[in-house]
């Protein structure tokens, strides 16, 4: 049976955090991505390379971390699977784009204002679905400072 998570998993992945997803390739990107019914949602259209790589070969890796060098906090989800390529739908855009920009979509940028109100068959704005196949959270957080120092001394 497998430990449980060293933090709330559902939590973490709610911030507005990018990710790094992989295909093959290899290719890296940084994405903004939505957590939601047990998956990732990346918005992705014929602008991005990503969408011909995952028709190509579905299979995936992402990663979304976060590391503070002032408190040592280091946490992180990798998650892989097969990704799929699904139609967008709007609300799910608009949930996506507001943890990161804001509710205010007078002060977004333009490009994002037309994921919304722009016709996503005509622009060709799909859905990249990751359901993790597997799902790692880990904790590699560290004491800093002299607490540290004091922790190391204390070892010897």
């Amino acid at each position: 049976m497998a430990s449980p998570p060293p933090f709330d998993v559902d939590e973490f992945l709610r911030r507005p955090l990018t990710a790094r997803i992989a295909t093959s390739g290899p290719t890296v990107r940084p994405v903004w991505f939505l957590w939601e019914d047990g998956a990732f949602w990346i918005l992705t259209g014929p602008w991005a390379r990503l969408t011909a790589r995952v028709a190509e070969d579905p299979a995936v890796a992402l990663v979304v971390d976060e590391c503070d060098l002032a408190t040592g906090l280091v946490r992180q989800v990798i998650a892989r699977g097969r990704a799929e390529l699904l139609p967008f739908d709007v609300a799910r855009g608009r949930r996506k784009l507001v943890r990161y920009l804001g509710l205010d979509e007078s002060v977004w940028d333009e490009r994002f204002v037309r994921y919304l109100h722009d016709d996503p068959a005509a622009r060709g704005t799909r859905w990249l679905r990751l359901r993790p196949a597997s799902l790692v959270a880990k904790d590699l957080g560290y004491a800093v400072g002299r607490a540290a120092e004091r922790d190391e001394g204390n070892q010897r």
